[in-house]
């Protein structure tokens, strides 16, 4: 058995969950529509960019969280699940994460996307380990502030890292599937590398070290 790990947005999903999730809180009206797109939108082109500042987009990101009571986030992440996310599911994503399922290995998606978002993807899939960007939280809400290391570029390296040491399990046969050069400290870490879909800068260095490079839209 082996161990087989999956970026989730824009791999695994034909799309970006947190992003989007920003888009359904402009698109119901519950943030400031204009100035939150904006912000959202720079973000988004900024990770996209490789220049992404974690610490300032989490700021950005989590705020809603604190500002909101927990009954009306999940009630809200519900709505969210049956709107943005089942219409990105990707069926070829479901074939390779039970082909690799059928064989016994190990599932694990690890995202930089807060866990409050992700939690119930990673459940919808099927997939019984996840390692995202956790958030705090007291007194019964969320604080809007991130727990620990940021699940983002080498600090999804770390956070493996702390995982692997938890649970026992190694990188000997491992793969991780991704569709971003944000991920190029991982991808060089594991045994099977595989750019799904990938973003410019990981196709060119995907093809210049000879990764298999595939696609889980449909029609591609």
């Amino acid at each position: 058995m082996s161990l087989a790990i999956f970026d989730l947005d824009n791999t695994l999903l034909g799309g970006d969950s947190d992003y989007l999730w920003g888009r359904f809180l402009v698109e119901r009206g519950l943030v400031d529509g204009e100035s939150y797109e904006r912000e959202n939108q720079r973000f988004y082109d900024q990770y996209r960019a490789g220049t992404l500042n974690i610490h300032e987009f989490l700021a950005f990101m989590l705020r809603p969280l604190a500002e909101n009571p927990l009954a009306e986030l999940l009630e809200w992440r519900m709505q969210f699940m049956e709107e943005k996310i089942r219409p990105i599911l990707l069926p070829k994503a479901a074939d390779l994460l039970e082909r690799h399922r059928s064989v016994g290995d190990t599932l694990l998606i690890i995202t930089a996307t807060n866990r409050f978002i992700t939690a119930p993807i990673a459940e919808l899939l099927g997939v019984p380990n996840l390692l995202a960007t956790e958030i705090e939280f007291a007194d019964g809400g969320y604080t809007g502030r991130p727990l620990g290391i940021p699940c983002f570029q080498h600090g999804k390296v770390e956070r493996l890292s702390e995982w692997l040491a938890e649970t026992g399990h190694d990188l000997v046969d491992s793969w991780f599937y991704s569709d971003s050069h944000n991920d190029l400290s991982l991808l060089d870490r594991v045994t099977y590398p595989v750019a799904v879909d990938p973003d410019e800068a990981l196709a060119r260095h995907a093809a210049e070290r000879g990764w298999p490079i595939i696609s889980l839209r449909d029609g591609e």
